[in-house]
């Protein structure tokens, strides 16, 4: 993972943990186990850093819903 790749997920997991009154941690953990990092923010991070942070917060709710979790 390049440090822009990096700085984007905390970006986001932040982003996502403020817009639902969670903790950055508690995003994480959400993330990882339903491989949203590895498999949607990472490989597309090139397409996605041009989004709206909402635009991207909405597609990651609906990858981790398709996961059956819940941020």
């Amino acid at each position: 993972m390049t440090r822009e790749t990096t700085e984007f997920v905390i970006y986001m997991i932040h982003e996502l943990a403020n817009a639902n009154a969670e903790a950055p941690s508690e995003i994480y953990k959400v993330l990882e186990s339903t491989g949203c990092i590895r498999d949607y923010l990472v490989p597309f991070y090139d397409v996605l850093h041009t989004m709206s942070s909402e635009s991207i917060m909405d597609d990651v709710k609906e990858f981790v819903e398709s996961r059956g979790a819940r941020i």
